[in-house]
């Protein structure tokens, strides 16, 4: 009876596993998102719009404290389909980014507006902005750097 049982576990495990290997379903590509191999995000396909940055790094200088920064970062859509920005975040709130409202064209070209404020700040800044959009990548990066002085 134990022998009996035992086989019968044995076959339910192998059959489970069989079952479990010939499973078809959509396969999706996946990469690994900065250090963290954990993470991982699907690769847009090859008509995804691409989002090209004519600078995506803004060096305002020098500036006393209190000023105000505001940059408009230009963008392109190099794909082949609409660009939709969702989404713009900053590193704090000092810094509000506005994305544009309507999707870009393939071939058109976009802004997204960014405002630094240095009340509270000194020193060197890098500001990061996050844009995430429906771009292949998904996400990118734009910075503003320079630095903050004291009020005289």
């Amino acid at each position: 009876m134990k022998r009996t049982f035992i086989l019968a576990i044995a076959a339910l495990s192998f059959a489970a596993c069989r079952n479990a290997n010939n499973q078809t379903g959509e396969t999706a590509t996946a990469v690994s998102v900065g250090n963290d191999t954990s993470k991982t995000a699907k690769v847009a396909p090859a008509d995804a719009p691409v989002i090209v940055f004519e600078r995506d790094i803004f060096d305002f200088g020098k500036i006393t404290q209190g000023e105000k920064v505001k940059h408009d970062f230009k963008l392109k859509n190099t794909g082949k389909s609409p660009l939709i920005v969702s989404n713009a975040t900053a590193t704090c709130g000092c810094t509000v980014p506005q994305v544009p409202g309507e999707p870009i064209l393939p071939g058109k070209e976009g802004v997204i507006s960014v405002v630094f404020n240095s009340e509270g700040k000194m020193g060197m800044q890098d500001k990061v902005v996050t844009v995430t959009s429906n771009a292949n990548p998904t996400v990118t990066t734009v910075h503003l750097v320079g630095e903050v002085l004291a009020k005289k």
